[in-house]
């Protein structure tokens, strides 16, 4: 999302607030002839699923003909990278084991659904590698199939890379990225419209959920919230420090001075997108060299989400837990990797958490009854999830660097 729009992201939080404030009171006064407006719910994600998968596939495709690394670069770059997320699900499974936050959610408040299913989709690994080739290009998109739009993605992105470099190509690399980007665009204006209609949405799903249940969904949520919150904190202040000070070896008191504005804004505007000129500041601070910044940075924006990939492993799980059903380790492996696969085409993007965790519980086969409940609390750990997303671009670009001077010593 452009800078321009932190304006609109602050209003929307308080059309949010009022919102949820309004079907609070709607749905106790009202009662049960709120119970309809809970179809506007689940027509609103209905919505973000159909811009989902065309968002995920234009922006993997741009990122894919627009970035630009060496061998040795890109490999230190997915080091930190892949280490980061695994400690970001880790923490994120964990905490949701252990705590089960979904439990408390009333049962009474899915038992009316003829939705929810019994049990996921069963897991195998034959069946994985198998769901990611699909039968006809037209498939993946008929079935909302992430993995294989997403190796879609890479294959066109790195078949179109390949053509512009040949000599007879029709049109040069600049062309394709400004057609990419134009394309995203589009794709982003229809998303912002969408998230526009999230206060009329979460007031009807507030006000139904309220009528027919009363407050004790809330009170499961708030479990859900602050747990979510702890878990995006624990990965900042305990994963993040190890590689500032024994991989970049800055200071860490001098990294959170850097790092206070870059947190701050992302926290007002709810964007790791919009923070980017912030954050490059702050490492250009630090003395971070400029290659190293830019890639963690600009081009880690698409690529390193463990904001998101920590929410959605938390997520999926708090619905499995209110639905009733028990993720196997192998079948909470596999929504991890999808949450991977479909965070790598939604960074940036308003509501990016939503957008994706669609994607993640239709893939495993969860309900998605409980998705616009979500989202009348996700404005909360949506401003973590910004800021946990910018300090690990900061945090990647100080370790590629460190990792970059330490070979360039050892030679």
């Amino acid at each position: 999302m452009d800078i321009d729009q932190r304006g609109h992201r602050g209003s929307l939080t308080w059309r949010i607030l009022l919102a949820m404030a309004l079907g609070l009171v709607a749905g106790w006064y009202w009662g049960a002839s709120s119970i309809p407006l809970g179809v506007v719910g689940k027509t609103y994600i209905q919505l973000i699923k159909v811009i989902a998968i065309p968002l995920v596939l234009c922006s993997i495709v741009e990122a894919v003909i627009a970035t630009e690394l060496s061998l040795k670069t890109a490999s230190r770059w997915l080091l930190v990278i892949t280490i980061n997320t695994t400690c970001a699900l880790a923490l994120g499974l964990s905490l949701s084991n252990i705590v089960r936050p979904g439990d408390s959610f009333p049962s009474s408040a899915l038992s009316s659904s003829s939705d929810v299913p019994r049990s996921v989709k069963e897991f195998s690994l034959s069946g994985f590698l198998s769901s990611i080739i699909p039968e006809s290009v037209v498939q993946p998109f008929s079935d909302n199939n992430v993995l294989s739009i997403v190796l879609l993605a890479l294959l066109i992105g790195l078949a179109l890379r390949a053509y512009l470099r040949e000599p007879t190509a029709e049109i040069s690399l600049e062309s394709a990225q400004r057609v990419g980007r134009a394309a995203n665009g589009v794709i982003n204006r229809i998303l912002l419209w969408l998230v526009s209609l999230v206060p009329i949405a979460v007031f009807c799903v507030t006000a139904r959920t309220v009528g027919e249940y009363g407050f004790a969904p809330f009170q499961s949520l708030a479990w859900y919230v602050g747990l979510a919150c702890v878990g995006l904190l624990l990965q900042i202040v305990l994963v993040y420090p190890l590689w500032i000070h024994f991989v970049g070896k800055i200071p860490l008191s001098s990294f959170w001075r850097a790092a206070r504005s870059p947190a701050v804004y992302a926290f007002g505007t709810n964007s790791s997108l919009a923070t980017i000129p912030v954050t490059l500041e702050a490492l250009d601070g630090l003395h971070v060299p400029k290659a190293a910044s830019r890639l963690g940075t600009c081009i880690g924006t698409n690529f390193n989400n463990d904001g998101i990939i920590l929410y959605e492993a938390m997520a999926v799980l708090f619905v499995a837990q209110a639905s009733g059903i028990d993720l196997s380790l192998g079948e909470q492996v596999f929504a991890a990797l999808i949450s991977l696969a479909a965070a790598v085409g939604v960074a940036g993007v308003p509501e990016a958490g939503v957008v994706s965790l669609s994607l993640v519980l239709s893939a495993v086969g969860l309900p998605l009854e409980m998705l616009p409940l979500l989202l009348t609390v996700d404005w909360i750990v949506a401003r973590m999830r910004s800021v946990t997303n910018v300090m690990s671009d900061m945090t990647v670009s100080i370790a590629v660097a460190g990792l970059s001077e330490r070979k360039a010593r050892h030679g």
